[in-house]
C-alpha cells in the first residue's frame, strides 16, 4: 500500500511537470521498481528535484507550487468521506482532474493517465456520493470566494492552475 501511495505522488509529478518521466513510468510497473533499486533510486531523486524546485521557486504557494495539488482537490474530499489511503484518493482525484481537463481544456491524454495509474495498482474511476463530496470541496483551502483553484492538465508534463466557479465545478462533478 505504501508503494502505491508513493507512486501516486510520482505519477502526479510526471503529469504536471515531466512528460519524459511519464513515458518512463508507462514502460515499467511497480514490480520493476521494486526489483531494480538503482532505477528506483534515480526515480526518487528525480521526483525530489521536481518538488524541491517547485517549492523553492514558490515558497508561499502563490503560483507553480499549487500544481503540487493535482488530484488533491477531489482526492482530499474523497479521502475524508471514504476509507481510502492518501495515494488511492489522489489517484482517483487525478483521474477526474484529467476528465475535467478534457472537458475544459481539450486535454487528450486522460486514457494514458488512467492506464498508468492502473499499471501501478491505483484506483481510477470510483462511485461516490457527489453531493457529499462537493459539500467538502466547498470548504477546500484552495477556495477563493466563489472559485476553487483547480489543477488541470493542458498536456502530460504541463499542469496549470485554473480558477473554476463553484457552480461550474458542481455541474462538472455531478456529470462525472
Amino acid at each position: 500500500a505504501e508503494w502505491q501511495n508513493g507512486f501516486a505522488e510520482i505519477i502526479k509529478h510526471a503529469c504536471i511537470k515531466d512528460a519524459a518521466m511519464f513515458k518512463e513510468l508507462q514502460s515499467h510497473d511497480l514490480k520493476f521498481y521494486q526489483s531494480k533499486k538503482v532505477e528506483l533510486s534515480k526515480l526518487i531523486q528525480r521526483n525530489a528535484k521536481i518538488k524541491l524546485k517547485v517549492v523553492q521557486a514558490d515558497e508561499f504557494e502563490q503560483a507553480d507550487r499549487k500544481l503540487l495539488n493535482f488530484g488533491h482537490t477531489l482526492g482530499h474530499a474523497l479521502e475524508n468521506q471514504y476509507e481510502l489511503s492518501h495515494g488511492q484518493a489522489i489517484a482517483i482525484g487525478m483521474t477526474y482532474a484529467s476528465e475535467i481537463s478534457q472537458q475544459l481544456l481539450g486535454f487528450k491524454q486522460t486514457d494514458s493517465v488512467v492506464k498508468v495509474l492502473e499499471q501501478y495498482g491505483l484506483p481510477t474511476y470510483a462511485a461516490f456520493d457527489k453531493q457529499k463530496v462537493f459539500a467538502v470541496l466547498k470548504m477546500d483551502k484552495k477556495r477563493a470566494n466563489k472559485d476553487i483553484s483547480y489543477i488541470l492538465l493542458e498536456r502530460i508534463g504541463k499542469g496549470i492552475v485554473l480558477p473554476i466557479p463553484l457552480t461550474d465545478l458542481e455541474n462538472l462533478i455531478s456529470n462525472l
